[in-house]
């Protein structure tokens, strides 16, 4: 069957427009769902480069060929990468801003001269001790998240990447994340902030606040448990300008960045059903792995209440 690629986003339903038409899409990813490996390096077993990203497409039918309509990008990343140049400590009030994460202990024994929060050296005060035991823990935390059964966030997609970091402590560039120092600290905080400015989706997650990353956008998890406290995660949703009534079938393909002339590799795939009025659900699976899968709830026209609670 020959297959028409429209590949903007484009109106899926005829008719006049009456104040706001769009779409709610709902989707639970299942654990298996692949995320993007750190720029720069080789995706591991389970993992997809970092130059990838995913497309959502709705899909209508004809007699001779299948219109798809692309209606969501997204990446899927750990919800913090401790390989990344930018991850860092922002804010008010963190105590060292512009500090890479993976530093943060280095830093506490630097600043309270304790290196064992067994055997604290004299001196060191009660609140010294306080931070250094906290200091072993969020790092604890941390390498929970960032491992491969840590939790995975669906995010805006980006193509921007960051500068290149340099050799040691001494260049003007963005420092590598061995160096502590205030100035090179207070470097690193300003390189990255330009970098977010000048892309406002590209993601950058952080492990103070889950759901407020550090830059872009979070739309929400895939399917899977919090490593720290073992509660249940997941479900992303997506506000979409179409309004999606008649879509024949849903599904998600992976794209490598840049190229726009086809959908990419097909992942998942599915048909909806109407359970309930105004409701269309879609079980979407993968033809080469039985181990992912997603559920797509899709409010089709916002603009009709026909849903009633």
């Amino acid at each position: 069957m020959e297959r028409a690629y429209l590949l903007t986003i484009g109106l899926l339903a005829a008719g006049c427009v009456d104040g706001f038409r769009g779409s709610n899409v709902q989707i639970d990813l299942s654990p298996a769902t692949p995320a993007q490996a750190s720029p720069g390096t080789t995706p591991r077993p389970g993992q997809l480069a970092s130059d990838v990203h995913y497309r959502l497409f709705a899909i209508q039918e004809e007699a001779d060929r299948a219109h798809l309509f692309e209606i969501q990008r997204f990446e899927i990343h750990p919800i913090v990468d401790t390989l990344s140049p930018c991850f860092i400590d922002v804010g008010e009030h963190v105590r060292f801003p512009g500090l890479h994460v993976t530093r943060y202990s280095a830093k506490i024994e630097e600043v309270t001269g304790i290196t064992d929060v067994a055997n604290p050296p004299p001196g060191a005060t009660e609140q010294d001790q306080i931070d250094a035991a906290t200091a072993i823990q969020r790092m604890s935390n941390v390498m929970r998240l960032a491992s491969d059964t840590g939790i995975k966030v669906v995010t805006s997609a980006s193509t921007s990447t960051y500068p290149p970091v340099d050799a040691d402590c001494t260049g003007t560039g963005l420092p590598p994340a061995s160096c502590i120092g205030a100035d090179a600290n207070a470097r690193r905080l300003a390189i990255c902030q330009d970098a977010w400015r000048a892309d406002p989706t590209l993601f950058e997650g952080t492990d103070r606040v889950l759901t407020a990353p550090l830059n872009g956008t979070t739309f929400g998890f895939v399917v899977g448990l919090n490593p720290i406290n073992l509660a249940p995660v997941g479900g992303a949703q997506f506000f979409v300008d179409e309004a999606l009534g008649g879509t024949d079938a849903y599904a998600i393909y992976t794209q490598q960045d840049g190229i726009e002339d086809s959908p990419g590799t097909l992942v998942l795939a599915g048909r909806p059903t109407s359970p309930t009025r105004g409701v269309r659900h879609a079980h979407l699976t993968s033809p080469v792995s039985p181990n992912q899968s997603a559920d797509l709830a899709v409010f089709e026209n916002l603009g009709e209440d026909d849903v009633h609670f």
